[in-house]
């Protein structure tokens, strides 16, 4: 572990900027889903703690550089509030001696950094401004790691810095996950479309020992190999790039794992019950909307002997019933296996996080990311600015 978190530095009477992630969903003035606020108040109440003051930096949808009422972080300051159980200072645009005319325990957030046009483009004056409002950095927005921005990457270079508690955890869990895991690992990439997982992909086969293939990605892998997929969704000018991560998984020592057999239906729509078929029998009229029973069979038995699970996508159309047997089946052998000990389960990435909610199964995995593309990005093997700020520091 290359970087500090906030048991490493004294607080004490220190203005702490603190960059988090509250870009939540709000409908009609009001937060609709306050998971991402409720996240970051483990680290505010530790600075708290500590005797730091808390400048909150965060970002709130896309206003490109330019002051839009509709993306204030004024709206998010009712549930912040509620959250932490105590005020907060809202304030549009402040200046190192107001802050410093705060009381030392207060709690600031600070309006949207995305206002400025410095943000995005990594100004090293924005930075700099940044870096005169605090004391120390702390980056608890995981989330936003993938961006080089002045608040992620630009004011972590000009202060003492380290990962908050929400960073922490999720760059822990990577590190076990991909970065020095206990053995065997099985991955499991699910999703639509080969091409947006390519990257991913390419890294996992080189680091994994089973990779569980779902979906639509399973779809142009199984046409690669020859296999009659009749309507199913499919990439089919992407069957060369699949024959050649089988032909890299196979000298990597890589088994990639893909449905033997599955569930078809003539149209995309929910069904009293599912039709499986052998993966070699599938009718030139009918789609693949799912992994059949003896597919997840397979699936549980490679789980069953792995230590490490990291998941990134469902089996199939887990939204419409029947067709989320396979991957609801799957979620809950990791999670069985979490719960009692046997494995350390780690997941990520929108589709994944809904399949393990809809499956009532999200208290029973290791850890449970909701970055996204920054997420996406480790699992790729990329090195994230936010994170790579932080080393060394």
């Amino acid at each position: 572990m290359s970087w500090k978190t906030l048991d490493d530095l004294d607080l004490a009477g220190k203005t702490v900027l603190t960059r988090v992630d509250i870009n939540v969903p709000v409908d009609d003035g009001k937060v609709t889903d306050a998971t991402r606020i409720e996240r970051i108040v483990p680290t505010v109440q530790d600075i708290l703690a500590k005797g730091g003051r808390v400048v909150l930096l965060a970002h709130f949808g896309r206003p490109k550089g330019k002051v839009v009422p509709e993306m204030s972080l004024r709206m998010v300051l009712p549930a912040l509030e509620g959250a932490l159980g105590r005020s907060v200072t809202f304030v549009e645009q402040p200046s190192p001696d107001w802050i410093a005319q705060q009381p030392a325990d207060a709690v600031v957030l600070v309006e949207n950094t995305r206002f400025a046009a410095g943000e995005e483009a990594n100004d090293p004056f924005m930075a700099n401004f940044l870096a005169s409002l605090g004391d120390i950095y702390c980056n608890d927005a995981f989330s936003a790691a993938h961006r080089a921005h002045a608040s992620t990457e630009g004011v972590a270079r000009l202060l003492p810095s380290c990962a908050g508690r929400l960073m922490q955890a999720e760059l822990e869990a990577l590190e076990a996950a991909l970065g020095a895991p206990e053995r065997p690992v099985v991955a499991v990439v699910g999703g639509a479309k080969v091409s947006t997982k390519l990257e991913l992909l390419g890294n996992l086969v080189e680091k994994v020992d089973h990779l569980v293939i779902g979906g639509g990605m399973a779809n142009t892998f199984l046409l690669a190999q020859g296999v009659e997929i009749g309507t199913s969704l499919a990439e089919r000018e992407m069957a060369d790039t699949a024959s050649e991560i089988l032909t890299r998984a196979e000298s990597a020592g890589c088994e990639i794992i893909l449905p033997v057999d599955i569930a078809v239906a003539p149209k995309f729509e929910a069904r009293d019950e599912a039709h499986y078929v052998d993966v070699n029998a599938c009718p030139a009229d009918q789609m693949i909307l799912d992994a059949g029973p003896k597919s997840v069979a397979r699936i549980k038995a490679a789980v069953d002997n792995a230590k490490t699970l990291v998941m990134n996508g469902p089996l199939g159309v887990f939204e419409l019933t029947p067709y989320h047997a396979g991957t609801f089946g799957m979620i809950d052998h990791i999670a069985e296996r979490t719960r009692n000990g046997e494995l350390t389960s780690i997941a990520g990435g929108g589709d994944t996080v809904a399949a393990i909610n809809a499956a009532e199964r999200a208290a029973d995995f290791s850890y449970i990311s909701t970055a996204g593309g920054a997420f996406l990005e480790w699992m790729e093997g990329k090195t994230l600015p936010g994170v790579a700020a932080l080393e060394g520091k």
